[in-house]
């Protein structure tokens, strides 16, 4: 991994960027005086905030945050915990607090020995700087306040804090203000979401001072299938124009100065040792470009591991390849640099790549507004007609295949001749698909054994395919027993065979006896014949629907399940055929009974993107016309 401080540092600013305790003779926030419209369903209500960024030059950045909270409920406590990061290229300066009663009657004040200090290091980190320090009241009697304070120092002004005053959907805002003051000549760039006009900009000195201010935030209602909740609420994003991080200096204002700065803080850093470079040749030559790639990632992917090694600037400045070439192992940037390395020593050029990782931030980066918001690299080799994307930090993953963990975002391009914001592959409805045949039998008691084959392709097999690699057999075959395909089974068979291809598959075969599956009164027997795939969430309707919709990725699923039933039954009660056609997509489902087999076909084809929020009626008919299909029951009556 890289340095995340450009974002999960800045949220921990956020978090409790608002700090400036209110000690004796300051005023004190009585629960009572809080707005009954503020609340109302509110866990926890904010009652003022005030971050300020001091920007002396670009090797001296202040910040100091003062907020006051109300917590009103138990589960207002997740908010009211103080976390500050601190690393070479952070100083942690102070961490003040205080505890006030209902009434806004001090409790108590935080000790410095009541600070937990705690190493960052995660269990795949070999060596970072990376620490925090942790406070809580662990105060139970409802409501209380507290207050905080916290003075931090950057010694570089590689990335600046962001401002989010409404942290989640059941908390509350008061009064929150940001103020950035600096040189009149330095260039403040800023970006918003959801915040009305621009700052207000005064002048003192040599000095410029803009601010943002809001109140009286109401919570609001948590909403299905929402955007990322930062381009719901009101955040302000900076970053610099020209900054300088240790000995280096660079430019953020286009992504190819960006792309600029990263290159040459990397620069030089790809030279392998001989040997390495004669295991290159021999593995390689007389091979086709695709080939060769294939062949150099299977080297890579066997021979190193990820381990993270993060010191200051090592954060964003890789190790060498003639490193991980030695020890066996390094961070992303690390094995994504040696990877360009083995690659360019066969010939192809290839390229580090900046991405936010993850499976639900897709949108983190913002194209319009470049800024340091990247937690992972990856690499890139372009084609003349498409390029051939590596996670590199994958031991399993096949080659030109990213997955959601990077999948559909923008990622920085760094290159020498020009880095530019690209965007990485979008996999499609075809490419994601669950292709699924069940032949099942059920007992005069109800009782079911069956055998379902499953394809999996693209984004439907990730999760299986990361735990084959991952969990012991006895693990994955204590998972499928949990993972509640009905009230009472046992798995009797489990096989997987993976298709390593630049779109992978898994064929599954999974075996089960499920107990009392259809239910057996008199001469009646009622089933579901939908046995394994079930839309699992109904929406409420919503006419104040305010958020717009967002539907993470495009997939389809198709079922045919075959049940042989006893003999003697035959049906009383079908389910009618069920066809939905919607702009999220296409839902059909059918039921017939021949002799003793029932046939039972299902499909969806489920679009992904983004929907306005007046669409939200229609999705909603659509998932719960969906779910009740689903569980559309079949009446089997014995002659």
């Amino acid at each position: 991994m890289i340095k995340k401080y450009a974002y999960s540092l800045c949220c921990c600013v956020c978090f409790l960027s608002f700090l400036t305790p209110v000690f004796a003779g300051d005023p004190v926030y009585p629960a009572a005086m809080i707005p009954d419209s503020l609340k109302s369903n509110a866990h926890i209500v904010k009652r003022m905030e005030e971050v300020s960024i001091k920007i002396n030059d670009p090797r001296d950045v202040r910040v100091t945050t003062h907020y006051v909270l109300t917590v009103m409920d138990a589960e207002g406590e997740r908010y009211a915990r103080a976390t500050a990061f601190y690393d070479k290229l952070t100083d942690l300066r102070s961490i003040k607090g205080t505890l006030y009663d209902a009434l806004g009657v001090p409790i108590k004040k935080l000790k410095q020995s009541d600070l937990q200090d705690l190493s960052g290091v995660g269990s795949e980190s070999l060596m970072t700087d990376d620490r925090y320090k942790q406070h809580a009241f662990y105060y139970n009697v409802y409501p209380h306040t507290i207050e905080y304070e916290i003075e931090i120092r950057y010694n570089h002004s590689f990335y600046l804090p962001f401002w989010m005053p409404q942290r989640a959907t059941a908390y509350a805002v008061e009064q929150s203000k940001l103020t950035v003051t600096a040189p009149k000549d330095y260039v403040l760039r800023y970006h918003h979401f959801n915040y009305k006009g621009e700052p207000v900009l005064t002048k003192e000195g040599n000095d410029n001072t803009y601010t943002w201010e809001v109140k009286n935030m109401r919570p609001v209602s948590e909403e299905a299938y929402a955007p990322s909740w930062h381009r719901r609420t009101t955040t302000v994003q900076l970053a610099p124009a020209d900054f300088e991080m240790q000995q280096y200096k660079g430019a953020m204002n286009t992504w190819e100065a960006y792309g600029h700065f990263m290159y040459i803080l990397n620069q030089g850093r790809d030279q392998l040792p001989d040997g390495v470079k004669q295991t290159v040749h021999q593995l390689t030559d007389g091979l086709s470009r695709e080939e060769k790639i294939a062949k150099l990632y299977k080297y890579l992917q066997e021979h190193t591991r990820y381990i993270s090694v993060q010191l200051g600037i090592g954060g964003w400045q890789t190790f060498d390849a003639n490193y991980v070439a030695s020890k066996g192992y390094g961070d992303c940037k690390a094995l994504s640099n040696y990877m360009c390395a083995l690659l360019k020593e066969a010939g192809i050029k290839a390229s580090c790549a900046l991405v936010y990782a993850g499976e639900d931030d897709k949108d983190v980066t913002e194209a319009s507004f470049p800024s340091s918001r990247f937690n992972h690299v990856i690499v890139c080799v372009p084609g003349t007609k498409d390029s051939t994307w590596l996670e590199c930090t994958s031991n399993f993953q096949p080659a030109g295949y990213l997955g959601s963990f990077t999948a559909d975002r923008h990622v920085l391009f760094v290159d020498e001749t020009g880095s530019k914001l690209i965007h990485t592959p979008v996999y499609t409805m075809e490419q994601n698909q669950q292709i699924r045949r069940i032949n099942a039998t059920i007992a005069e008691t109800g009782d079911m054994t069956l055998k379902a084959d499953t394809r999996y392709t693209g984004l439907q097999q990730d999760d299986l395919l990361a735990m084959l690699n991952v969990y012991t057999r006895e693990k994955i075959l204590e998972r499928l027993k949990q993972a509640g395909y009905f009230s009472s089974y046992d798995v009797n068979g489990y096989e997987c065979r993976q298709l390593k291809e630049s779109l992978p598959a898994i064929d599954e075969h999974l075996e089960i006896a499920a107990h009392n599956y259809a239910t057996v009164t008199g001469k009646r027997m009622f089933l579901e014949p939908n046995l394994l795939t079930k839309t699992g969430r109904r929406l409420t309707s919503d006419s104040a629907r305010r958020s717009d919709i967002y539907l993470n990725d495009a997939y389809r699923d198709v079922d045919t399940v075959k049940i042989i039933i006893p003999e003697g039954y035959t049906p009383e009660a079908m389910p009618q055929p069920v066809a939905l056609q919607s702009i999220f997509g296409a839902y059909a489902s059918k039921v017939t009974v021949e002799g003793n087999v029932i046939t039972y076909i299902r499909s969806i084809d489920h679009k992904g993107g983004s929907y306005p929020a007046s669409a939200y009626p229609e999705l909603a008919k659509f998932y719960n016309g969906m779910y009740k299909a689903d569980r559309a029951r079949l009446v089997l009556v014995k002659k």
